[in-house]
This record gives structure tokens, sequence and C-alpha cells, in this order.
């Protein structure tokens, strides 16, 4: 098996030992590491969760197209929230996002995020081509 290392600058740099992206050669599958709320113009966190939650869209989002595809060629999305206080607003954020059928997914409550983070998301992409 071989693979793609998928990197843009439009979504924050890695913080650790970590690819945006893998795409799997020969297949059509590509793998998104988590994305927590940073802007990567300026590398800090999205002001509250609402910001987060945006932000988050919007870095998966770049690391999609890098990757030759979009947010609807998602098949499966991981939510982690600090705050799972917080599920309703991300369905509303993601229910602009991603348009029907929606990805299968998970939602998980967790401890403690890096850099404070109060949600991260990774995916897994099917793209053609």
């Amino acid at each position: 098996m071989t693979k793609q290392i998928i990197h843009t600058a439009d979504a924050p740099q890695a913080i650790g030992t970590y690819s945006q992206a893998i795409r799997v050669k020969g297949g059509d599958t590509v793998y998104l590491s988590g994305q927590i709320g940073l802007n990567p113009a300026s590398m800090q966190m999205a002001e509250g969760i609402e910001g987060q939650i945006q932000q988050v869209f919007a870095n998966l989002k770049a690391v999609a197209v890098a990757s030759g595809g979009s947010l609807n060629d998602v098949v499966k999305l991981n939510i982690f929230l600090t705050d799972l206080d917080h599920f309703a607003l991300v369905n509303d954020i993601m229910a602009t996002h991603f348009s029907q059928p929606y990805p299968a997914r998970a939602a998980i409550g967790v401890k403690a995020l890096p850099r404070g983070a109060l949600v991260e998301m990774d995916a897994v992409m099917v793209v053609q081509g």
C-alpha cells in the first residue's frame, strides 16, 4: 500500500506527529486527522463553542478540498466534545455544512482536548479518481 500525504496552508499546521490527511493510493479513501478550532492564519483558537465548531468545519473542508474532494464526500465523522450539552449546536451547524444523506458519525464526550479546545472532529472521506 502506498499513501499520499495531504497538506494545505488553509487548515492549521500539524501541532504534533501527524499529517493533516492521508490518501490511500490506488483507492479512494482519505483519512482526515482531527481538527480543532484553530484559525490557520493566526494559529489562535476561535472564540466560544459556536466559533470553534464553525472553524472545525472550515478546517475539515480545507483539508477535504486539498484531498480532491469536499465535505459531501465524508462517509464517517467523529465528534469529540468536552461538554455533550453542545451536541444540539453541533447538529444545527453540521446541517449547514452537509446535505443528505449525512455521513455516519459518532459523538463522544471527552475530558479534555489539545490546546483547551471544546470540540475536535476527524473524518473518513471517499473520493473519486
